[in-house]
């Protein structure tokens, strides 16, 4: 059913919605837990090779996938985290630094790109050793000749994605959206998500005009009315639903998305310091558990006001749609094919001209190297 946030619903009133739309959560795809991922190549022969040998000292392994003792620390280069999220948490107490101590590892806070391909770029030249996005936002980098892997991923937001529309726009279902216009985001999220909802619903996508914008142009068209809807994640969601002047017609959940929140490695780093990959991957699944448990612990980390800050309706519909998030697991072999099915619907609707061949750019992070090393 779709999730409406009423105009002038108070802030008890939007909790309440929320948790409703979240509670009936997509079961688990029935397969084992642990169903290794069948993987297009063996991405993991060099790292592998690499972790038997890190003490070794073997000249055809390459460099040594952890330093010894004395030896120069490696610098994990991360996007500065702003004021919410695991991440503020862990630059703020040092946590993930001192999980990073054992296996002689440091954060180095590098500049936040604006979304997953400038992520991607900075990834592939260097400039960021991790990151995190969707894998929506992740196709078109991953169609090229990308340097990252795709090493943990959390099932898709069921209520913090969905198409947003006017409280007086006549636009009830779906179906509703023929003949209408929808701004997205260019091979985005946006522009998946709402191929995904008419996909299901039966909504031939020739009849709905996608207007591809900017976020920033998003906001303002969807505002004066010149686009009808606005098919969106994340902070435009939060902020619609905190100023109660519109709701979305279909959720994530509601759609059916697929759209996985993955993290990325540079394959550089996933090949000579495995240790340091598993090492972070163990920080971000054990604090994203604890972020779904209390979500308001990871908002303001570093300020209460000012332009990062959020307070009221806002921060309400932050801490629901983080306590209905997924917490960061391992990409098991049932997430590859939902995965891979994101890839299948942009290649059907030409937004990439083949299917992205995603299995060939998943790590199994189990088979890194420990974490205690």
């Amino acid at each position: 059913m779709p999730f409406h946030a009423r105009a002038g619903a108070t802030r008890t009133e939007v909790r309440p919605l929320l948790r409703a739309a979240a509670r009936p959560r997509p079961p688990p795809p029935p397969v084992p837990a642990e169903t290794p991922v069948k993987f297009a190549r063996p991405v993991l022969a060099a790292t592998a090779l690499l972790a038997a040998t890190a003490c070794g000292g073997n000249a055809e392994a390459g460099p040594a996938t952890a330093p010894a003792a004395g030896s120069a620390t490696v610098q994990l280069r991360l996007p500065d985290p702003g004021n919410a999220g695991v991440l503020a948490v862990a630059k703020k107490d040092g946590s993930l630094d001192r999980a990073l101590a054992a296996v002689h590892a440091k954060v180095a806070w590098a500049e936040a790109p604006a979304g997953f391909a400038e992520a991607a770029d900075a990834l592939n030249s260097g400039r960021l050793d991790a990151a995190q996005g969707s894998i929506s936002t992740g196709l078109l980098p991953l169609a090229g000749k990308p340097g990252f892997e795709l090493f943990g991923a959390a099932q898709p937001d069921p209520i913090g994605e969905g198409i947003l529309v006017k409280n007086n726009s006549g636009i009830k279902s779906v179906k509703d959206l023929a003949g209408r216009k929808v701004a997205v985001d260019a091979g985005g999220t946006g522009e998946y998500l709402l191929l995904q909802a008419l996909a299901k619903y039966k909504v031939p996508a020739e009849q709905v005009q996608r207007v591809r914008l900017s976020p920033e142009q998003a906001r303002s068209q969807f505002g004066i009315g010149e686009v009808d809807a606005w098919a969106a994640a994340g902070e435009p969601v939060v902020t619609e639903l905190a100023h109660a002047s519109a709701y979305l017609v279909t959720s994530g959940f509601g759609a059916g998305s697929d759209n996985y929140r993955v993290w990325a490695v540079r394959s550089e780093l996933a090949r000579q310091h495995p240790e340091v990959v598993r090492a972070l991957y163990d920080y971000l699944r054990e604090v994203d558990g604890r972020a779904q448990r209390d979500p308001a612990a990871y908002l303001n980390v570093f300020t209460s006001s000012g332009p990062e800050a959020v307070s009221g309706r806002a921060k309400d519909v932050r801490v629901d749609v983080g306590r209905a998030a997924a917490p960061l697991g391992p990409i098991q072999e049932a997430d590859a094919v939902r995965l891979e099915k994101v890839a299948q619907l942009f290649a059907a609707q030409h937004v990439t001209p083949s299917v992205v061949d995603v299995r060939s750019h998943l790590l199994d992070v189990n088979s890194l190297a420990g974490s205690a090393r």
